[in-house]
């Protein structure tokens, strides 16, 4: 299973001399009252950390150098007790390379009317404060986020929450590496795109191998080891030979066993956390890799087919934030356009992840009519209900963008016997013709990441932080 470091956030307050040590050591208390609540709430995935009063640019600059160079320090939140001069935070806002969230609330829910004397509304000026600070982060262009609310609220604490998986995405995104098994599909257009701007701007590094450095470590693999996860898997999901002669399922489903844990040594080894491979191009390989894929996907690397590193890529981003929930590489296959019924069935051949199942799969053998390959084992289930969404990355030349809408997931209406994958159905919230026309205007494609788990208002802070141009369609 992937793991990530174990990241936390800094927590900053604002505030100035002016008010005197008492007032200042009021705003401490509340302060660390609030971060100790936030954190025994259970609501936040990842601790807050109280760092300090700031009161001066010097202090505020050697925090946000410190947090820059501290890798486990995924963020940086920022409350303003009092009124705090935004000129103090104008270097260290400059400097910061990590994400900011601006938590624009008030240590009291209400307004303390029979008591509210000059001291409190000194020591309490949020309201005031806040506006202070966010203009000069405006001014800045920051793009920083900004929660608006009482921090015991269970809204306001979902928001932070929800941030934090994004900012931990953030700081991973320049950490994920796609290996590239034999280059893209050719004559695609979609699927291409500038590595080393993404480098540049997304964090993603996507390396091309060719499939003969994949088949020694596949060919490598130890009998006993494909023998243990056999019997591992025959627990975990339904064996379902079918009309295959017994003895041929139990050879295929281990050979796509052994390709699982070539794939999984080889990434592993050189510090992948996402790959893409060819059916064009299967040298040296007896069969598509399926349900090794799918295995793969299941324990948080990302995928995406036909030398689609960039879907590959952010699938891993987008499991990261999910916490590896109901997020996967999909693609839209066909359309049910009768009225009541407006639809898209998505899939793609053998790879859908089984994070989507709403059932228990089954591991089956078919034909597969494209590679030239032997008969592959995937998993076979139906996916999920429920709000999703549904997003692509494409390369312009002169800009990436991401486009994105909102989906009502749906099982399919009925079986499909003779289409033996894993599927999942949805329909744009836009409607299935307005939403799959803007998409196509937009220059949306066929590969996306689709996710029960993520919701739209992450993949904008996302799409914010590395200053990418985002569609999302409504």
């Amino acid at each position: 299973m992937q793991k990530l470091p174990d990241y936390k956030f800094w927590f900053v307050t604002g505030s100035q001399f002016l008010y005197g040590e008492e007032q200042l050591k009021s705003v401490e208390n509340d302060a660390k009252d609030i971060v100790a609540k936030l954190n025994a709430s259970g609501k936040l995935p990842y601790p807050i950390e109280f760092k300090l009063v700031a009161t001066t640019a010097e202090n505020i600059t050697k925090l946000m150098k410190d947090a820059n160079y501290d890798d486990e320090v995924a963020g940086v939140i920022t409350w303003m007790h009092t009124f705090s001069p935004a000129k103090n935070w104008i270097r260290g806002t400059q400097l910061l390379q990590k994400p900011l969230l601006h938590l624009a609330t008030q240590y009291l829910n209400n307004i303390p009317y029979a008591d509210i004397d000059f001291d409190y509304m000194n020591l309490n000026q949020s309201a005031h404060g806040d506006r202070e600070y966010g203009f000069i982060n405006a001014r800045l262009r920051k793009n920083n986020k900004v929660v608006y609310g009482w921090w015991g609220d269970e809204e306001t604490q979902a928001e932070i929450a929800d941030w934090e998986d994004v900012a931990v995405a953030y700081n991973e995104s320049f950490k994920i590496k796609v290996a590239v098994f034999a280059d893209k599909m050719r004559n695609v257009a979609v699927t291409d795109g500038d590595k080393i701007e993404a480098q540049i701007q997304l964090g993603w590094t996507a390396d091309y191998w060719a499939m003969g450095d994949l088949v020694q470590v596949v060919d490598a693999v130890s009998d006993a080891d494909i023998d243990k996860k056999y019997a591992e898997i025959s627990e975990e999901y339904t064996l379902t030979p079918g009309k295959n002669d017994p003895a041929m399922f139990e050879d295929h489903v281990k050979y796509q066993i052994r390709e699982y844990f070539g794939l999984k040594k080889f990434m592993d080894d050189r510090g992948y956390t996402a790959f893409s491979d060819n059916f064009e191009d299967l040298y040296g390989l007896k069969e598509l890799p399926g349900l090794a894929t799918q295995m793969l996907m299941a324990e948080g690397y990302g995928f995406a087919g036909e030398g689609d590193w960039k879907t590959a890529a952010l699938d891993r981003l987008m499991k990261i934030m999910s916490h590896n929930k109901q997020t996967a590489f999909m693609e839209d296959y066909t359309l049910d356009l009768r009225k009541g019924h407006e639809a898209i069935l998505g899939s793609h051949m053998l790879e859908v992840d089984p994070t989507l199942a709403s059932d228990k799969p089954r591991v089956e053998v078919h034909p597969l009519d494209i590679g030239g390959k032997e008969d592959p084992a995937r998993l076979v289930f139906t996916g999920s209900e429920g709000d999703a969404i549904d997003v692509t990355v494409a390369d312009f030349g002169d800009e990436f963008r991401m486009i994105m809408y909102e989906v009502e997931g749906n099982k399919p209406e009925a079986e499909t016997p003779f289409l033996p994958v894993a599927k999942q159905l949805w329909t744009p919230k836009a409607g299935l013709k307005a939403g799959s026309k803007a998409w196509i205007e937009n220059g949306g494609g066929h590969h996306t990441v689709f996710s029960f788990a993520v919701t739209a208002q992450q993949m904008e802070d996302f799409s914010a932080m590395v200053n990418l141009h985002l569609v999302n369609i409504k």
